[in-house]
């Protein structure tokens, strides 16, 4: 039975990360540190389990009607060893839990920063009805729904929502946190391997949620180098009339970029200085809409 259950957990875990938004299959130091955690989760509450159906079957088997050397102990009621099993067992998983528990809130406290030779990347996330907004401050340019990352460099996250709550999550990559109107959420995170990885939001905010995805596409620093530059060299200007247009209900938003963005525009939306957006029920969403200035 064993090895049955054995065999069960690998194909699972096998079918699971071929998934590219997978879990179980992390791309960064978070998102492994998350994987150790939960499989010696369930490695300590299969303790329980797997004794326990074994017990159920062996004593299904042993005390069956044909089995004649089984003792019946009608008047059995008590026994201080059994008892010490039984509770001893579950106060120990309960215990090595919380211990985990314990040890990970600190260690992988998501405003803690990542121990790297290499300086971190500021992002200030902003999320909206229904699209994200990626702001780089320090190279001066922001993108819609799609983000753009160095290999190996930490990703210090800064994030807020210019509406109503919701959740920025990378699977791949660990460590999901809620943004909130008038407020500042910190996240880091790395990428360890040059590729895509799906974004999402994981918190309903209205009718565009299930379009409200984003691609986080880990390249080379030079690649990067190279993408800045481009983002610089075309697009509209986000300033607080663009900010004010983006802040209109769309779904199904394609990626672009801005080539530059007014120096304080983060500081406004999180002191609430510019006004928030409509909320799942405050505007007609355009189905098919983009918010690209032009079009």
């Amino acid at each position: 039975m064993l090895a049955s259950l054995r065999i069960f957990l690998a194909a699972v875990v096998c079918c699971v990360a071929a998934c590219s938004t997978a879990i179980l299959s992390p791309a960064g130091p978070i998102g492994r540190a998350e994987r150790t955690i939960l499989l010696d989760s369930l490695g300590i509450m299969l303790v329980i389990v797997v004794p326990t159906i074994a017990a159920i079957l062996g004593f299904a088997w042993w005390f069956r009607a044909s089995n004649r050397r089984a003792r019946y102990l009608p008047t059995w009621a008590y026994s201080g060893q059994l008892e010490l099993l039984v509770w001893s067992i579950p106060a120990l998983v309960i215990l090595f839990l919380g211990g985990i528990a314990w040890l990970a809130s600190h260690d992988l406290d998501p405003a803690r920063p990542l121990v790297s030779r290499s300086r971190a990347l500021e992002i200030q996330v902003v999320s909206l009805d229904w699209k994200w907004l990626f702001i780089y401050p320090e190279q001066g340019i922001a993108s819609v729904n799609h983000i753009v990352a160095p290999v190996g460099v930490p990703l210090h996250f800064s994030i807020t929502s210019a509406s109503v709550m919701n959740v920025f999550f990378v699977p791949r990559l660990g460590s999901e946190i809620y943004s909130m109107y008038g407020m500042v959420s910190q996240l880091n995170l790395q990428a360890d391997q040059p590729g895509d990885y799906p974004g999402l939001s994981a918190h309903f905010s209205g009718d565009g949620f299930s379009d409200m995805t984003f691609d986080l596409e880990a390249v080379t620093p030079e690649q990067f180098s190279a993408w800045s530059q481009a983002a610089r060299a075309t697009g509209p200007t986000l300033d607080e009339a663009a900010y004010r247009e983006l802040l209109h209900q769309t779904q199904g938003v394609a990626p672009y970029t801005y080539r530059r963005v007014a120096t304080t525009l983060f500081h406004d939306i999180v002191t609430k200085m510019l006004p928030p957006g409509d909320g799942p029920h405050g505007g007609d969403p355009s189905p098919a809409a983009s918010p690209r200035p032009g079009q």
